[in-house]
């Protein structure tokens, strides 16, 4: 689709949504988990986690069942935050400054301010260390975050997380000064956020939250409540504390709704749930790319083997089999949007931008690129016209230094309704979900079609990895300001207001 006329459809779409009139504006409030992907909520058939408020939003929400994320943490928030692939934005790794959202990106805030709305990020953040990159300076009026990709960590380059941080009792940055928290991670991050909401939900204006959980990523560390289940269970210790930390949620996701309720916020907010890529290797207990669900992660008290469940698919993080891009998607908004219904069609992460556009009645800027669709169609309409479309996924993370164009047919695959081509074999993913059999000799001219179309989106995305070939900073900025903040003020101890 050309430029004009994909950005006129998606114009027009901020107009279309008759059952929403242009001065009610939502609240909206999107968490995202990591590293869960689609198997471990319960009602996906997992048969051990307990997360009954996953379970009761999967009811009551528009679930889409064939949502597509990238493979890794930051590609994944590159595209929801710029609504364009990852690629597009200079996001190739999550490392090495190739996590850096350019600069030249449009932003979630940047779409929805001028519509009127205020804007708070928490969590995990994941597209760029340094001053410019962060959060509150790309639109957000409120920001609680931690560095890197998770607490904790550091890598060569400006890539770092407050230097010693852990799960518990964690140092975040609220609004650019670091603060002191008492507790476990999430449960921080649900009370910022809370905390926020509640100070914002009478301002007259709607408010935008994005809560970003670094759990279930590694390390599998949960609180000992949550871990010693699993652990009594039989389970090893790393699949304990992955499956502990989702119950954790869930029972955040609870509190959550509880306050909601108190607040009679529910009847005009939309709530999003979602994971940013497919199942982690390490927390389900399996090792290699194509995460076949047959690993043993313990013995329970018959001594029988409980083995991992990846409900049926292909692969995991890092791949991009549909096991390692698939991931819950619930979109509920109670009394507006009808409850317990399933969307087949395949969406992406690319859509999300386009969906919050249309929900807050806000206008797309014009001269940009916006890969996604508005899912608001399906949100009022049992069958609405949904033309089929090619979605583009590949798991870059080349070593540094490496050309990109080496790896164009490595690590790639492109997806629409029916088919998935993975490197070249296809799979028909409506007679084989599990992607069990090569339907290559099948159907060699889809495969083509597949190629020649994949191709061109390379072709057009090669220019934008801006981040390719920038020498790795000298300082780690998490690491500078903690310190020198720590050496001239201190650091406060944060308490939810």
């Amino acid at each position: 689709m050309k430029l004009w006329s994909r950005l006129t459809l998606l114009l027009v779409a901020c107009c279309s949504l008759p059952a929403l009139a242009a001065e009610e504006r939502p609240n909206i409030i999107f968490i995202m988990t990591d590293d869960q992907g689609y198997p471990v909520v319960g009602a996906h058939g997992h048969p051990w986690i307990r997360t009954p408020h996953m379970n009761a939003m999967h009811e009551q929400s528009i679930r889409f069942d064939r949502f597509m994320m990238g493979s890794t943490c930051a590609p994944s928030r590159a595209g929801i935050m710029a609504g364009s692939h990852s690629i597009r934005n200079g996001v190739t790794h999550t490392i090495y400054e190739r996590e850096r959202l350019s600069l030249e990106s449009t932003t979630i805030p940047e779409v929805l301010k001028p519509a009127g709305y205020t804007m708070g990020y928490f969590g995990k953040w994941h597209l760029g260390d340094e001053d410019a990159y962060q959060p509150e300076n790309r639109g957000f009026d409120e920001t609680f975050i931690h560095g890197a990709g998770g607490i904790g960590q550091a890598y060569p380059g400006s890539c770092a997380d407050v230097p010693g941080n852990t799960y518990f009792d964690p140092v975040f940055k609220h609004n650019g000064q670091f603060v002191k928290t008492q507790g476990y991670c999430t449960d921080i991050l649900f009370e910022a956020t809370q905390s926020w909401i509640g100070s914002v939900k009478d301002s007259g204006k709607p408010f935008f939250a994005y809560l970003s959980t670094n759990a279930p990523h590694s390390p599998f560390v949960a609180p000992p409540e949550y871990q010693e289940h699993f652990q009594q269970l039989g389970f090893d210790k790393h699949a304990a504390g992955f499956f502990g930390m989702i119950e954790h949620i869930d029972h955040r996701l609870g509190i959550l709704f509880e306050q909601l309720e108190e607040w009679n916020l529910m009847d005009n907010t939309v709530v999003i749930f979602t994971s940013d890529n497919g199942m982690t290797t390490q927390g389900c207990g399996l090792r290699g790319k194509e995460g076949r669900p047959q690993k043993k992660l313990g013995t329970d008290a018959e001594g029988n083997p409980m083995m991992s469940y990846n409900a049926g698919m292909k692969g995991l993080k890092s791949t991009v089999h549909e096991g390692g891009v698939r991931v819950p998607f619930f979109v509920r908004w109670e009394g507006r949007v009808k409850e317990g219904r399933t969307v087949e069609k395949v969406a992406s992460y690319l859509d999300i931008l386009p969906t919050l556009a249309e929900l807050g009645h806000a206008e797309l800027p014009e001269g940009v690129l916006f890969e996604g669709r508005s899912l608001v169609p399906f949100l009022f309409e049992e069958n609405p016209d949904w033309s089929d479309r090619y979605h583009f996924q590949h798991v870059t993370r080349w070593k540094r230094g490496a050309n990109p164009d080496d790896f164009k047919w490595k690590y790639y695959s492109v997806r629409n309704q029916r088919f998935r081509l993975v490197e070249g074999v296809l799979y028909d993913m409506e007679s084989d979900p599990g992607q069990t059999r090569d339907a290559t000799a099948e159907y060699p001219e889809v495969v083509t079609e597949m190629k020649e179309r994949y191709s061109k989106f390379w072709d057009e995305v090669r220019p934008h990895m801006v981040n390719e070939d920038v020498p790795l900073a000298d300082e780690k900025p998490f690491h500078v300001d903690y310190r020198a903040q720590k050496k001239s003020e201190g650091i406060p101890l944060w308490t939810s207001p």
